[in-house]
């Protein structure tokens, strides 16, 4: 079965609080899930305005990780006031989520967010980039699985290709044929990984020291499509931003 054949839908309706969106991010958005993948959901959720007013603390983000139909779903939402908070940090990761094409619900708010995306865009997201990849790489260090080497890979190609150009792409096989620096051998270690969600890169005939020059150097591209792109240092439509927040929150 493909995951994403689910009802997705049914999970969205089940949340306590309407979501303004949700999107499938992880492995089937980065183009190389495997036949266990389990599905990664991200959204926003839109809190009552009572629930900022009262003595409690709202209940900014939601986790849930349970089984459907034999697949394993990942549900993480934020209410819309800590996803915008976190949007307008040089996170790439809440952005991709934003902006991922495969939406599993979607409306006004999320399309007006949508439009939002680019003034939220800087040259510093690429700090996120090279911190996230850093984060995978010592995790492939330490498991020797070919999924966090991909990660890695696919993190330094989406901050090289949002720096020069100013569109997120998340998909390892598109970023393959945009980043002309991407080693030419990754195609092979995406149909590797379809076999099993957490099989080994040896197995693949990965060469730790080849892959950890090629790392080196994607670093080191990075770094300067970062130092070389016209992306502004910070966001431009923060005011933007807390008006929609407001806006949407008494409208609910």
């Amino acid at each position: 079965m493909n995951p994403l054949h689910l009802d997705l839908g049914t999970v969205v309706a089940e949340q306590p609080d309407p979501l303004l969106f949700a999107t499938v991010s992880g492995a089937h958005l980065y183009g190389f899930p495997s036949r266990d993948s389990d599905v990664d959901l991200r959204g926003v959720h839109l809190l009552p305005v009572a629930q900022f007013l009262g003595l409690g603390a709202p209940e900014e983000t939601r986790s849930r990780t349970w089984d459907r139909d034999g697949v394993e779903l990942d549900l993480v939402t934020h209410d819309l006031r800590k996803f915008v908070t976190l949007l307008l940090r040089p996170n790439g990761y809440v952005l991709e989520q934003l902006l991922s094409p495969l939406v599993v619900h979607t409306g006004e708010a999320h399309a007006e967010l949508v439009a939002l995306a680019p003034g939220v865009v800087t040259s510093n997201h690429a700090h996120h980039y090279r911190g996230f990849a850093t984060t995978q790489w010592r995790l492939f260090e330490k498991s020797g699985e070919l999924k966090p080497l991909l990660y890695t890979f696919r993190t330094l190609l989406t901050g090289i290709h949002l720096m020069r150009s100013g569109e997120v792409q998340a998909s390892l096989p598109v970023l393959l044929d945009e980043v002309g620096e991407a080693p030419g051998r990754l195609r092979e270690l995406i149909a590797a990984k379809e076999a099993a969600e957490h099989g080994p890169a040896a197995a693949a005939g990965v060469d730790r020291a080849a892959v950890a020059a090629q790392v080196e150097t994607l670093h080191a591209v990075l770094e300067q499509a970062r130092s070389d792109s016209a992306l502004p240092a910070a966001p431009s439509v923060r005011e933007a931003l807390g008006e929609f927040v407001v806006r949407v929150r008494l409208a609910r």
